[in-house]
Parts: C-alpha cells; structure tokens; sequence
C-alpha cells in the first residue's frame, strides 16, 4: 500500500487482457512492458493456473524494478495446471467454455475493484469470443484490439464472414478435404496473392457451421468491426500490401513489430534472456550450443499447443538423424497426442550422436546464438517473427490457427522457408534439412532471411515505422484517457 499511496490516479492506466495461451501471453507481455516504459500504468489479467505457471518457471523476475506494473487473475475452472495427458487443444477448449461463461462479470468485478482506474483496455483480438468488448462498453472504458499475429493471419481471420457469404465454407462433406478443392486459389482477398483455401486456418474449413472453432473464427471476425483501433504485431516494410489494405477498412491501425527488438531499444539492454514462458527454461540447451560450429545446428520447436503422434515424431527423429546435421530439439512433454513422448530406444540411440532434445527452452536466446543455422518450426507467428529478427531460414510443418497462413507467406513472399507436408516422411525430412543447411536454396534463404533481419532492425530504429507506430499507440492511449 506504500506503493500505492504514491500513485498518480490521473496517469492512464491500460488492462492487458491476453488470449490464455504461451505464445499470446508472452507477446502481449512484451507490449505492455514497453508501454509501462513510455509512463503508463499497466495491469495484466492472467487466469489463475496460467498466473501460477508464469511465476513459477520465473517469467516474472525482470518485474522487480517496475512500479505501476501489476498483476491480476481471474479463475479458469481448472483448479491446477494441466499438462500431462491431456491434450492442449482440449483444455484450451475447455477453459474458453469456462471464460466465454464467466468473464464478462468476473472481468468487470476485477476492474471496479482496482485502486488506480482503468483508461483503457487492450485486448487480445483472440479473446473478443469471451464479451471483453461488451464489458468495456458497460464500463466505458475505450478498447483497442491487440493482434498478436501478422498482418497475414489477420486477413486471413478476418475472411471467415466473407467465404461464408460466398458459400465457400463451410465445405459440404468430408471428401472436400481431400478432392482437391482446397487447391483452389483464392484471388480476391485483399493484399494476399496466391493463397489457396488450404491455405486458411483450418477452422474455416469445417464440414459443419455448428464446429466450436469455425463459430470462433465467425464471431472473432464479426467483432473485430466493432473497434476503431488495432495493433497488429508485424513491421510495415515485411507486408506492406496488407497492411495498406488492413488500413484502408479500419481507421486507426498501429504496426508495432519486433516486440523484441523495441524492447531492446527502449530498455536499452539486452532483454532477449528475459523469460516470458509458461514452461521452465532449460539453460542446458545453450550450454550445448555453445560447444557447436556457427550455422552448424537446426532447432526444432514446435510451439506450446500442436501436437502431433508418435509416428509424426518417429518420422522427424530419423529424417533429422539421417540428414547427419546437429539439431536442438524442443519436446514438450505434452506434444504426443497430450501424453509424454516415449522415442523408441533404437532412435533414442541414434539421436544421441548429433541431437540434444529439451522440454523447453529460451527461443530468443537460441534463435540468436551463432551455432544456429536454420528452424524447423510449426510456424506460429511469434516463432516465425523471431525467426527473421534473428535471420534464420525455416523449414515449416504448420498446425493450426494462422499457421498455414504465415507458412504460405514465408516460403512463397518472403522466400525464408520451405514447407514440409503434412504426412511426415524421414526421406523428406532429410532432404530439406540437408538443402536447409547445405544446399544452394538454403543459402540463398539464409540470405534473404538476413535481408529480413535488417529491415526488422530498421523498422525499430528510432525513426522506423514500428517506433514511430509504438509512439503514436501511447500518445493515443494517453489522449484516450483524457476523454
């Protein structure tokens, strides 16, 4: 309360309101400390279990030197975290019954109880489906919708509405899966060329309108009408047609990425070993690169929510010892279908030559150390924009959400990646390590991948667009707040 007694009640203060998952809450994270740099106050609402786990694997440790950044938790129904045996899809599902039920009151109860008062709400344009928007119109509080993808997966979100108009979705039976009308090229999405309809997060591609995750998607779309202010976690000079686009439909949209470059700049520190996980980090992984030639190791991470099965497992294990390169690879312990990953002992053996495996790891720190010459990754955005701030080529084997959206991009307009299919084969797997990290392709993807990284770094200069758009979202928070 000392703390508090010294308050400035007429600072703005924002509320974060993450989508309660890794890869959201890390991003969103990453906003607000930047934010709670420029002057404001900032309160972050985690669910309880969520909460619980980023204190305890010590992502909240660079929190020690920053007055007027607070935390709060709202329950999530489950009591204690889960993990093992369950698959992360499931519990995700199960918690977003749960918030869409209860954190309309549970939120606004929260917000009338804080001892500083809320000027504005940012929150995660993934999390509208649980009423955030209604709350802050009952408590006229202005809101700003946080995209933590890219430009890419926003528009190919955003789409939902229009394909169901154009009856285009849902398709009509199971055999469109696999007739050949996912091929279809789709030329009239703003500021995207080439993209196919499987090229679109797959909960647009359910066979019934009831399905849980395409009603999401329909709904997120629909409200994201309702705000007039966005922030889009990419850099304009990386997807500058969309980003136009995107701006030509809403009227104020802030490009705000790297997250983690910017923070570098307004820190002015290093803050890539700074964790913002769920999960425990191995400090051991880096002490295996370290003993590694540069450019010499593929890192392997696929994410906090795919999951694959043993076979896709077994598959990658022998197509990564066959292509005879170091590999770093990340195995959660949940990523068989939710249960433990038990690798046959004849592979096990084989791996232990070039591999090292860990449960997890700090991506920033690896992405960025020299040994590391390509990743193999489920291209979720938050790996993929690390990727190119650190100029790393990637092989991609996407999985859900906007997944294959940004892995159209990625190997198609950005000409980082190439794309594994999704039956996993060891041969294929070994052929595209091998050109990742031997061939001409490889090279000239790294090449280009390092192109990225500059004009990354240039946009969070002081004068790039991503600062500039940084500054412009806090005075506009601040003139918000007067209102």
């Amino acid at each position: 309360m000392d703390q508090m007694a010294k308050i400035d009640e007429k600072k703005p203060h924002v509320v974060f309101i993450p989508f309660p998952a890794q890869s959201h809450i890390k991003c969103m994270l990453k906003l607000a400390r930047i934010l709670h740099q420029k002057g404001l106050y900032i309160t972050f609402i985690n669910t309880d279990t969520n909460h619980e786990r980023l204190v305890a694997s010590g992502g909240t440790q660079w929190l020690e030197n920053a007055p007027g950044f607070w935390f709060k938790t709202v329950p999530d129904g489950f009591g204690s975290a889960k993990d093992d045996g369950v698959k992360p899809t499931d519990a995700l599902r199960e918690l977003m019954d749960y918030l869409k039920t209860n954190f309309f009151d549970l939120f606004l109860d929260l917000v009338l109880k804080l001892e500083v008062p809320a000027t504005c709400i940012i929150c995660d344009g993934c999390m509208t489906f649980a009423n955030t928007i209604r709350a802050a119109e009952k408590l006229n509080i202005p809101v700003i919708l946080f995209w933590t993808m890219a430009a890419c997966g926003f528009m190919a979100f955003y789409q939902a509405k229009v394909l169901k108009e154009k009856e285009i979705v849902p398709v009509k039976d199971e055999t469109y899966l696999t007739n050949g009308y996912l091929d279809m090229e789709i030329d009239w999405i703003p500021g995207m060329k080439r993209i196919r309809l499987r090229d679109l997060p797959e909960f647009i591609l359910a066979t019934k309108q009831n399905y849980f995750a395409f009603e999401f998607l329909f709904e997120t779309a629909q409200l994201a009408d309702k705000v007039s202010h966005m922030i889009i976690h990419t850099f304009e000079e990386l997807e500058a047609s969309l980003v136009s686009e995107i701006k030509s439909i809403f009227p104020n949209v802030y490009t705000i990425g790297p997250l983690q470059l910017l923070l570098n700049k307004i820190t002015q520190k290093e803050t890539n070993n700074d964790s913002y996980s769920l999960w425990k980090e191995e400090p051991e992984c880096v002490e295996w690169l370290n003993s590694k030639e540069p450019n010499s190791v593929v890192y392997v991470n696929f994410g906090s929510l795919a999951v694959m099965s043993l076979q896709d497992l077994v598959e990658f294990g022998w197509g990564l010892v066959n292509s005879n390169h170091y590999f770093l690879w990340i195995i959660r312990a949940n990523l068989i279908d939710g249960k433990p990953a038990v690798m046959p002992q004849e592979l096990k053996e084989a791996m232990n030559e070039k591999g090292f495996v860990g449960s997890w790891c700090s991506q920033e720190e690896v992405l960025n150390h020299p040994a590391v010459g390509g990743f193999l990754t489920h291209c979720g955005w938050g790996s993929i924009i690390e990727s190119l701030s650190a100029g790393v080529p990637m092989l991609g084997w996407p999985s859900i959400g906007d997944q294959r959206a940004n892995c159209r991009q990625m190997c198609k307009e950005w000409e980082v990646g190439m794309e594994i299919g999704k039956n996993v084969k060891r041969d294929e797997v070994e052929k595209l390590v091998r050109m990742l990290m031997e061939g001409l392709e490889g090279e000239r993807m790294r090449k280009k991948a390092l192109e990225w990284k500059k004009s990354a770094t240039l946009a969070t200069c002081c004068n790039g667009s991503s600062s500039l758009d940084v500054e412009k979202l806090a005075n506009e928070i601040k003139k918000l707040s007067r209102n």
